[in-house]
């Protein structure tokens, strides 16, 4: 049990402003301005990963972090003219450090190579938690969390921190004077230093619910999510665009193409392919692309098509590990139809290092899939 026994007391000037304000509004003169906080928190118990701070400010939020966790009270972090993945430290690998940003939502693979000053505040908040769950100790501790960032972005990145925290089995603490995060963050613990109140909390909630629609989009929509792909801003004409949309708000997009087999004893097939596939920044962390490729993977299959997507990106890779989709080739590797050759025999080995799934799961109502698709099938 951890115990608070703070007293804050500080000598107070009786300018003529001071004394003239305490005229104007009644206040007492006092020699000394003094706030105390006194209690018991049980943070030493072995059971919790996520706990949460919160209350308005001005309550002693961050007084009564600095007493419970010292040192580890948000040390700052350094950041340099350089790329924001060169910052990071040198010990870890780029696989780490790519995984780190992937988990809270930092995807923009374009923004991975920009510097700090550079990145929007959502950006920020999220790459410097990266930095912070990667290179720190237990428990990391983070000040002012989700204060200065749009309210969406901070739900978004606050259930994508915890997942990453429970995963990886840390320990991590949130001081923040915004309640909307609580849902998000799902904390095994929070402290209210206006009340002094400690409130343990039961087992993981489900995250709150997103009203989610996918439609065919016109192609223009790619303009919006092009600056976020991490290969180029181009996408074939010919593609079928299709857009996911949280309530009124478009969040991901995907490009497909018709894609023809010319070998084998599929030749002359027909397979739809993901050319692009994209989230916007505000919107990432919650595997909505993942979502919206399922969905179209599910209506394709009720049209007849084989449906394959091409991912690079070590995450999205990892993504389709699951039941419903297969292996037809690793990443880093030329596919037995398309593999090029020195003159000695050898495979020459070359290229992007894309995987390819193929979906084998479940198949969606006609009627549902005509919907997504936009045509009769």
């Amino acid at each position: 049990m951890q115990a608070i026994d703070i007293v804050a007391e500080i000598n107070v000037e009786q300018t003529v402003r001071v004394q003239q304000i305490g005229a104007m509004f009644d206040v007492p003169a006092h020699e000394k301005s003094r706030v105390e906080w006194h209690g018991e928190i049980p943070i030493d118990r072995p059971d919790w990963s996520v706990g949460l701070i919160v209350g308005p400010s001005g309550s002693g939020k961050s007084t009564i972090a600095r007493q419970l966790f010292g040192s580890h009270y948000e040390p700052k972090l350094r950041w340099t003219p350089r790329a924001v993945i060169d910052d990071c430290a040198p010990r870890l690998s780029v696989e780490e450090v790519s995984q780190a940003f992937s988990s809270v939502g930092f995807n923009s693979i374009p923004s991975w190579v920009r510097p700090y000053a550079v990145l929007s505040n959502g950006e920020r908040f999220r790459v410097e938690l990266a930095r912070r769950l990667l290179e720190l100790p237990d428990p990391i501790v983070v000040d002012e969390f989700t204060s200065v960032i749009d309210r969406q972005v901070a739900q978004i990145g606050a259930f994508a921190v915890q997942k990453y925290v429970r995963k990886n089995k840390r320990r991590f603490v949130g001081i923040s004077c915004h309640y909307d995060v609580i849902d998000w963050l799902q904390p095994d613990w929070i402290f209210e230093p206006a009340t002094m109140a400690f409130t343990p909390r039961g087992s993981l909630q489900q995250r709150p619910s997103l009203d989610i629609s996918i439609c065919r989009v016109p192609y223009s929509a790619w303009h919006m999510f092009s600056p976020f792909h991490y290969m180029s801003a181009s996408l074939n004409r010919a593609a079928k665009c299709f857009g996911l949309f949280v309530g009124k708000r478009i969040a991901a997009f995907a490009g497909i193409l018709g894609k023809p087999i010319s070998g084998g004893p599929l030749a002359g097939t027909w397979i739809a392919g993901v050319s692009r596939v994209v989230t916007l920044p505000d919107w990432q962390g919650l595997g909505l692309a993942f979502v919206l490729l399922e969905k179209l993977a599910a209506a394709y299959a009720a049209s007849g098509h084989r449906f394959r997507n091409y991912p690079a990106h070590p995450a999205f890779i990892r993504a389709h590990r699951k039941t419903t989709w297969r292996l037809m080739k690793a990443a880093g590797n030329f596919s037995t139809v398309s593999e090029m050759r020195k003159s000695d025999g050898r495979p020459k080995w070359g290229g992007r290092p894309c995987a390819v799934y193929e979906y084998i799961g479940p198949v969606m109502d006609k009627r549902e899939a005509q919907l997504v698709l936009g045509v009769d099938i």
